[in-house]
């Protein structure tokens, strides 16, 4: 004999229906908004820097957004089509060493350059790989971004030592845009096959949101403990 399922309320399957709808509506309206947002955000600093015979809204009834953030768009790659030629290059170069001239704004420039050539540079594998690392105590594991070899005095006064450290940056949950540095051994660090954006998603999440296709490594951890390969030698 197979037992009978029992039957939901009315108010349960209500319930069920507008938990179900909250799951399709939300990430929708929510994208929608953060699009919106950005959108309205360019265009509030392009717009009012605009010559009126270049703004489009002059020639139309109406106002036409996201005409900032293309025009924006359109300009900086102009700079940097002009920036790469010998003349362009010129010019930035004599900005910065204007730059450079002023005690306080120098500091900011030079760290703001230096993040975001890090970041934005092709050749750069910063936070590209994902690992796991024993934290805050041993048999506690936590994820971390791989940031870089540690360089400069950290490394030298860690191979003096005999260590071989890797920086790591690591983010908390459910908001991984602020966190920790932390140079950890590299014989220490277990890298994953999973990309950062499926790592993101694991954070934000809580840990709720697990990638389907990782799903059989994750039940096998052998196959995803490989260590970090060491940094070529050049």
């Amino acid at each position: 004999m197979t037992e009978k399922l029992p039957r939901l309320s009315v108010a349960t399957r209500i319930r069920n229906n507008f938990l179900a709808g909250i799951i399709i509506c939300a990430p929708i309206a929510i994208t929608l908004w953060l699009t919106w947002s950005v959108v309205r955000w360019a265009d509030s600093w392009v717009k009012p820097y605009l010559p009126a015979r270049y703004d489009p809204d002059n020639y139309l009834n109406f106002a036409m957004p996201g005409s900032g953030l293309l025009i924006g768009l359109i300009i900086i790659t102009l700079i940097g089509f002009l920036g790469k030629n010998l003349i362009g290059q010129q010019i930035v170069m004599f900005s910065e060493s204007l730059v450079r001239r002023v005690p306080l704004v120098r500091v900011i420039y030079k760290s703001v350059k230096q993040i975001f050539e890090t970041v934005l540079k092709e050749r750069s594998n910063s936070f590209k790989k994902v690992g796991l690392i024993e934290y805050p105590s041993p048999g506690l594991w936590a994820m971390v971004f791989i940031a870089t070899d540690a360089k400069g005095e950290i490394a030298s006064k860690f191979n003096a030592m005999g260590h071989d450290m890797v920086s790591v940056f690591l983010p908390p949950t459910p908001v991984p845009t602020a966190g920790f540095l932390i140079f950890v051994p590299r014989e220490k660090i277990v890298l994953l096959d999973m990309s950062p954006e499926d790592a993101a998603k694991l954070l934000i999440s809580g840990g709720l949101v697990t990638p389907e296709e990782l799903a059989s490594q994750i039940a096998a951890p052998e196959a995803v403990r490989k260590p970090l390969p060491a940094p070529v030698e050049m």
